[in-house]
């Protein structure tokens, strides 16, 4: 699913559904929702029409919809959630792995145009983001008062 995500983003999201995609780009976003969160509806009614005609598992297709299923529920909670915030009781964390992430989004979106970004995956990181992830947690840890 990243694979095909990734995809999806850089070659669909960021070429002829610009339109849609766009909205998440700029910020501030006046509203609770933007023209991106319409990606949700279509992969859900997608998955839902995969889930409905894969015969409860005995087509190929069920588990693709599975799939889209999974890969959008950990997309909200991860992309939605903590890297944009938009689950308040979600808002910082410790992990190293889900740092790295965030850095990788935020460089992302450093333009807020359709050309010229990097990083279009969700769930795989640059291994120059985990190295720097891991920096500012040695760097964290060693500022930290000594415990007693």
């Amino acid at each position: 699913m990243e694979f095909w995500a990734w995809f999806m983003h850089k070659y669909v999201q960021h070429g002829p559904l610009w339109v849609l995609h766009r909205s998440h780009h700029v910020r501030p976003s006046p509203r609770p929702f933007e023209r991106n969160d319409w990606f949700f509806v279509i992969y859900g009614i997608l998955s839902a029409v995969l889930f409905m005609t894969g015969e409860n598992g005995a087509r190929w297709w069920f588990w693709v919809g599975v799939g889209i299923a999974a890969y959008g529920t950990v997309y909200f909670f991860v992309h939605d959630g903590l890297i944009h915030g938009r689950l308040p009781f979600w808002k910082k964390t410790d992990s190293v792995y889900l740092r790295a992430l965030n850095m990788a989004h935020k460089m992302h979106h450093k333009t807020q145009g359709r050309d010229h970004s990097e990083e279009f995956g969700l769930l795989w990181v640059s291994p120059k983001y985990l190295r720097l992830a891991r920096q500012q947690a040695a760097r964290k840890a060693q500022s930290a008062p000594a415990q007693a």
